[in-house]
């Protein structure tokens, strides 16, 4: 797919942790609840997890009010180095994305880059003309991973 038709919203931090305690989180869907940066928006989520309590088919929807939408993710690789997340929103508009984590040790830390890409859809593109992706996800991401930090070190 050409590059004008696809996003690409990329963040990273470093941890000083071992790449095992931090794929720990990211492995198991259920412990995003500990890190997430979209938990404690709607109170009210409701969540749905299937398929094995970690890794590879590993899937978590969820269902809550118009800021948190609806939607599932399902881890579709895991390694050490890398998970790689199927993400599917329903609302408040549908969208198919990938998400990436790859984790890279360097002595006692390990660099954690998190990477969402995806097609840009119509509704996409007219958001962009407000805000870009970038702008609507980055802080997200930085959010996250700053909790994931906390949360591991």
């Amino acid at each position: 797919m050409p590059a004008d038709k696809t996003f690409e919203v990329s963040r990273s931090t470093v941890i000083r942790a071992e790449p095992a305690s931090i794929l720990e989180q990211i492995n198991d869907l259920r412990n995003w609840t500990r890190w997430s940066p979209w938990e404690g928006i709607d109170p009210q989520l409701t969540r749905t997890y299937t398929g094995p309590s970690s890794g590879p088919g590993s899937s978590y929807a969820w269902q809550g009010n118009r800021k948190v939408g609806a939607g599932k993710m399902t881890i579709t690789q895991s390694s050490p180095e890398r998970v790689v997340i199927d993400l599917e929103f329903l609302k408040p508009f549908k969208a198919k994305n990938v998400t990436t984590i790859d984790l890279t040790p360097a002595d006692d830390e390990t660099r954690v880059d998190w990477t969402m890409t995806g097609p840009k859809t119509l509704i996409s593109t007219i958001m962009g003309v407000f805000m870009s992706m970038d702008k609507m996800v980055g802080g997200d991401f930085e959010r996250g991973l700053s909790q994931l930090k906390s949360l591991v070190e």
